[in-house]
């Protein structure tokens, strides 16, 4: 029996679990959900799949009682049910694992599972029931744990597990693997995939990755515009036809270089000659605690050149941002741009030497989300607008709006919240800011993560002009799909040291594959 079969007494015929029918949304002007309907059956995984800003999230947030509807009504079993707060979902059986975490770092696994418990607190139980669960579904955790120790992938384990442990009939999941690694991500779903067999539940998982959702679901459902365009089975889909219906138009996608192990469009030049715009050379640093977070790195990269840094999330990626951001200094070793040494750890230094960063999540350090779209893009350097030592809102405004044709970014203008843009549209402005500074280096750091087909299209082609322009790119990425497909070098980072390079037309996927794991130095392979 395939996925895509009978489940645990679940089939595409079966009665819906739940049904949400007619659902419609508005926000002033803007319509979220325009009469909305679908049906999430028992032993079936329901991808919900669109772009950001389709109207996904606004959709399981009725059904999780966190926005009521102007219009439409929810069913479970046949039955219309009101949900005007996420109590009332819990006690109709409906639970949701949401995007961003909802844990207190400071208290233990067993302690944030609890929360919210009435009546006395009997820690032995909650423990107890947390080890239960987690060998049931294979979410091994200690529950003594502390959450501000865990890396992401624990932490969606403990999430899920505070869900499973009242026992919903329908589990929505909202975007789950946006902050976890392939492996993270994988595991997850061999744990979704266990909750449906074995239980019978009802999963509806959103998502705006196509890969994961023809891997992991058996019906998809696809929104565009606050609309449904499409509903089909699984293994009727094509990614292509799914990204087309998701989009409107035809996108590029990625894909047929992972397939192939090929990469014949990238076009290798012998660069060893040329003096690299950015040089690390026996880059050594170590954490707070004292963890070595780089240990004698070094990776060149050339005017126009893009270097891939592939390997597995926490393998010194983010220090090596940090540092080329001047958040981190180095115990040893050195960073020149074009030659020159920059002082590390020094703020502003790599950014005056030229060093553009989009760091790895946007939200915590490449924008400010109350701040406009304006202030963002000239937050980093106010005095491009500034006159007589004063901002210049005019000048900003107009700059702003230059910027914002040029990045081709959806927002309601200049002075738009940066709240109110989808996850692509705030990578533009990020993108936009770094790049309207004309760099030498530009370091891109998972600059498609938690975007869907069309951001990543738009954002690919900008990194491939901005390479075509001289710009020397560092791509850190933990998608070797997107390593792949952008970059004209590849080297592989693992425990803070490259352990291994090779140019895109010589790529050897599985070589790949054991250089991020370790296993190639275990091997006596070469790098």
């Amino acid at each position: 029996m395939t996925q895509h079969d009978t489940i645990a007494g679940g089939d595409a015929t079966s009665p819906p679990a739940i049904e949400l029918i007619g659902i419609t949304k508005r926000y002033g002007a803007v319509v979220a959900c325009d009469d909305v309907h679908l049906a999430i059956r028992p032993g079936r995984i329901h991808g919900i799949l669109g772009e950001n800003g389709a109207g996904k999230s606004t959709l399981m947030k009725v059904l999780i009682g966190l926005v009521i509807p102007d219009a439409g009504e929810v069913r479970r079993h046949g039955t219309a049910i009101r949900i005007n707060d996420p109590v009332a979902a819990a006690e109709h059986g409906i639970g949701m694992v949401h995007q961003h975490f909802s844990l207190v770092e400071p208290l233990t696994v067993w302690e944030n599972v609890a929360l919210g418990d009435v009546g006395r607190l009997d820690p032995r139980r909650v423990r107890a029931r947390v080890g239960e669960i987690s060998e049931q579904y294979g979410l091994e955790i200690d529950p003594d744990d502390r959450i501000s120790d865990l890396p992401a992938g624990m932490r969606q384990r403990v999430e899920i597990i505070k869900c499973l442990r009242r026992d919903p009939e329908v589990l929505v999941f909202d975007e789950p693997t946006s902050v976890l690694s392939p492996a993270e991500s994988e595991f997850l779903f061999n744990a979704l995939r266990t909750v449906v067999e074995r239980d019978g539940k009802a999963v509806a998982l959103v998502s705006h990755r196509l890969g994961e959702v023809m891997a992991a679901t058996d019906e998809i459902t696809i929104m565009r515009d606050g609309r449904v365009v499409e509903s089909l089975s699984t293994a009727e889909a094509d990614a292509r036809s799914l990204a087309r219906a998701m989009v409107g138009r035809e996108v590029s996608l990625r894909g047929d270089v992972i397939q192939t192990g090929s990469a014949s469009d990238h076009v290798h030049r012998d660069r060893t000659a040329e003096v690299p715009v950015l040089r690390i050379t026996d880059a050594s640093a170590r954490g707070r605690d004292g963890r070595v977070l780089l240990d004698r790195l070094s990776v060149d990269v050339h005017a126009g050149e893009i270097v891939g840094l592939a390997g597995v999330e926490g393998n010194g990626q983010r220090a090596l941002g940090d540092v080329l951001s001047s958040l981190l200094a180095l115990d040893s070793g050195r960073v020149e741009v074009e030659s020159r040494e920059i002082p590390t750890g020094r703020a502003g230094a790599m950014a005056r030497a030229g060093v553009a960063i989009v760091p790895e999540d946007r939200h915590h350090s490449g924008c400010v989300l109350d701040f406009s779209v304006a202030e963002n893009m000239f937050i980093a350097d106010p005095e491009r607008v500034a006159r007589r030592g004063l901002m210049d809102r005019g000048e900003m405004a107009r700059r702003a709006e230059a910027l914002i044709d040029r990045f081709d970014i959806s927002c309601a203008g200049p002075d738009a919240p940066m709240w109110s843009l989808s996850g692509g549209n705030q990578q533009r402005v990020v993108m936009a800011r770094e790049l309207s500074h004309d760099p030498r280096v530009l370091v891109a750091a998972q600059p498609t993560r938690g975007l869907d087909v069309g951001a990543i299209e738009y954002l690919s082609e900008q990194l491939r002009a901005a390479a075509r322009g001289g710009v020397g790119i560092l791509l850190i990425s933990t998608e070797l799909e997107e390593i792949l497909d952008l970059s004209d070098r590849i080297v592989v980072i693992a425990n803070g040291h490259i352990v291994g390079e090779m140019i895109n037309a010589d790529v050897d996927l599985e070589r790949i594959g054991m250089l991020m794991t370790g296993a190639a130095a275990e091997s006596g392979v070469p790098s």
